[in-house]
């Protein structure tokens, strides 16, 4: 039996909470697969979309891995309450980590254009192929994502702003998982650190911030959370 159909109103939250009243009745734990998104869906009276949302804001959170390929891991059974109260904290947030990357991203892809060297580029490259074929296979990116922006920052050779950075690494992730999880935004995403590898590869430091900014400005749109 799968869980019931829910009223529309603050509709993820009730999904969250839903899912996971029915996962602890279920008697699922950690390191069980949760039913297919369309059985889902179904089974909540909820669009894919809907269902999508309520999965990020339970993926940013640490209470389900989304595998490619592997469906959706419960990693822990927490209290429906403590995730939306958790969910509030991450909204309040997420301007100041978008505020926090410009300061910080921008200058630091200026500084790789300046500074990177040849094995920079390489792992930069790496990290674009990685991504790339994620995203083709279906994927989201979100790995080869972290190891791109990890590769721009260690070209900047600044270890202060690479502590800066370090420091707010996981709530990037967060918001990074968040705008992967928009329909069309990995693509978008891949084509932005395409343009940000040329710029930092030409040794434009100008063109490496614009482009940097541009990208920051694409991903700080992740209003999956951010609405009632």
């Amino acid at each position: 039996m799968g869980p019931g159909p829910l009223r529309r109103n603050r509709l993820y939250e009730q999904v969250v909470h839903q899912l996971l009243t029915w996962a602890a009745s279920s008697g699922l734990g950690a390191g069980d697969r949760l039913p297919a998104e369309r059985e889902l869906a179904a089974s909540l009276g909820v669009s894919r979309a809907t269902l999508a949302q309520a999965l990020v804001a339970l993926e940013v959170t640490g209470v389900v891995a989304v595998r490619h390929g592997d469906g959706t891991v419960l990693l822990t059974a927490p209290r429906p309450d403590s995730v939306l109260a958790a969910l509030d904290a991450r909204r309040e947030d997420l301007g100041a980590v978008i505020e926090a990357r410009e300061a910080l991203e921008v200058r630091l892809a200026a500084l790789a254009a300046r500074r990177r060297t040849d094995e920079d580029l390489a792992a930069i490259d790496t990290a674009l192929a990685g991504m790339a074929a994620d995203v083709e296979a279906g994927g989201r990116g979100v790995a080869g994502d972290e190891e791109f922006h990890a590769a721009v920052t260690a070209a900047g050779h600044s270890p202060l702003l690479a502590r800066f950075m370090a420091e707010i690494a996981d709530r990037i992730r967060d918001s990074r998982i968040e705008s992967l999880a928009q329909e069309g935004r990995p693509h978008r995403s891949l084509e932005g650190h395409r343009a940000i590898a040329e710029a930092i590869r030409s040794g434009d430091p100008d063109a490496a911030a614009a482009a940097m900014a541009a990208h920051i400005h694409l991903v700080s749109d992740v209003p999956l959370l951010g609405g009632g």
